[in-house]
C-alpha cells in the first residue's frame, strides 16, 4: 500500500522521467557510437571503444565541408527569418490593416504544409524563374519554412506583454526608438531568442526541402544521407554528439541566465 501511494502521488514526475528518457535514448546512443571502431564500413555494431574519430573528425572526405555549408545556411536562415518574422508579428499583434485575418492564417500554412509538396512547389517556382539550384534557393526556401516558426513564438510573446510599460516609458519622455529598444525589445527578447533557435535547428535538420532544391550543393543531412548507402562512418556520429552537447549547453545557460537574471530582480 505504501509503494501504490508513492506511486499515485509522484505519477506525472514519473511519467515526465521516462517521456525525457525516451526521448534522450537516440543521442545516448549516438554518443555511445562515437566511441566505437567498426570492422568494416557500417557502424551499427559495438566492436570496441576508440577515440580515432573525435581525435580526427574531419577524416571523411567532403564531411567538414557539408557541415560547414549547412551552419552558413542555418546561420543565415535564421538571421534572415528572425527578422522577418519579429517584425511580422509585431504588425499581426500592434496593427489592424486589410487582410489582417488572412495573412494570419496564411502564415500557419507552412508548419501544416507537408514538406514534400512545399519542396515540389519551391522547385516549380525557382525552375519557372530560372534560377540556378544551389546556396542562394536553400536558404530561400529555409527562410520560407523557418518564418511561421518564428512568427509563432515571437507573437506568442508580443500577445503577453503589458502595454502600459510602454506607455510608461513614453509618459517618462522616452521616444519611439528608445521605447522600443529598450523596453519593447527586452520584454520580446525571449520569444525572438526562442523563434531563433528553432528556425536554426530546422535549418540545420532539413533534408527533404533542401534535397528537392539543393542540385549539385550537399548539405550535412544530405551527407549523411548518402553515406547511409554506402557505410556510416563513426565521425557522423562524432558531429551528432557535438551538436547534442552544444544545444544542452546552450539551453542551460540560457535557463541559468534568466533564473540569476529572476533572483536578482526579487532582490
Amino acid at each position: 500500500m505504501p509503494l501504490i501511494k508513492w506511486l499515485r502521488r509522484n505519477l506525472v514526475v514519473i511519467a515526465g522521467l521516462a517521456t525525457l528518457a525516451y526521448l534522450i535514448l537516440p543521442n545516448v546512443v549516438v554518443m555511445v557510437f562515437s566511441f566505437n571502431k567498426p570492422n568494416g564500413r557500417f557502424n551499427y555494431s559495438w566492436t570496441r571503444f576508440s577515440t580515432d574519430a573525435w581525435k580526427d573528425p574531419c577524416g571523411v572526405a567532403d564531411m567538414c565541408g557539408s557541415l560547414s555549408l549547412s551552419l552558413q545556411i542555418a546561420l543565415w536562415a535564421t538571421i534572415g527569418s528572425t527578422v522577418l518574422g519579429t517584425m511580422i508579428a509585431f504588425a499581426l499583434v500592434r496593427y489592424r490593416f486589410r487582410a489582417r485575418g488572412a495573412i494570419n492564417s496564411l502564415i500557419f500554412l507552412p508548419m501544416a504544409m507537408p514538406e514534400v509538396v512545399m519542396a515540389a512547389s519551391l522547385l516549380t517556382l525557382f525552375l519557372n524563374m530560372g534560377a540556378q539550384l544551389g546556396f542562394w534557393t536553400i536558404l530561400i526556401a529555409h527562410i520560407m519554412f523557418c518564418l511561421s516558426f518564428v512568427v509563432t513564438a515571437v507573437k506568442a510573446r508580443v500577445m503577453s506583454m503589458d502595454p502600459r510599460l510602454e506607455e510608461a516609458a513614453r509618459d517618462l519622455y522616452a521616444g519611439p526608438v528608445q521605447t522600443f529598444l529598450r523596453v519593447t525589445l527586452p520584454i520580446a527578447s525571449p520569444g525572438i531568442a526562442a523563434g531563433a533557435l528553432l528556425a536554426f535547428a530546422l535549418s540545420f535538420d532539413d533534408f527533404i526541402i533542401t534535397n528537392f532544391n539543393a542540385g549539385s550543393t550537399v548539405t550535412f543531412p544530405m551527407f549523411v544521407w548518402g553515406s547511409a548507402q554506402r557505410g556510416t562512418p563513426v565521425q557522423i556520429n562524432v558531429i551528432g554528439t557535438a551538436m547534442f552537447i552544444i544545444a544542452v549547453l546552450v539551453v542551460t545557460g540560457g535557463q541559468f541566465i534568466a533564473n540569476r537574471r529572476k533572483n536578482s530582480a526579487k532582490a
